[in-house]
């Protein structure tokens, strides 16, 4: 997993700062993150499903590190977001 700004933009304003301490709100933030800003294919490679900016974005990338300082192995969290996406793809059928 790459843990580097990416795209411009965040290369001018840098990485999210992790919190001093990381409370119980500050995981359920990180767990939506990684949810939320999970990968989408596109012919261009994979992209943040919410952003659109190369994968994995600024507040992917934030949610992963919250994570991981609790304890949470990277495989884990790679679940974890595979079980997102399936809650947010939408059916194709017959509509």
């Amino acid at each position: 997993m790459v843990d580097e700004p990416i795209d411009a933009m965040e290369k001018v304003i840098g990485e999210l700062p992790m919190p001093w301490v990381v409370t119980v709100e500050d995981v359920k933030l990180a767990i939506r993150a990684v949810l939320v800003h999970a990968p989408e294919e596109w012919p261009t490679g994979p992209l943040c499903r919410s952003d659109r900016t190369p994968y994995p974005c600024l507040l992917h990338r934030w949610g992963r590190r919250v994570l991981r300082s609790r304890g949470l192995p990277d495989g884990v969290i790679d679940r974890l977001a595979e079980r997102g996406e399936a809650l947010v793809r939408v059916p194709d059928g017959g509509w």
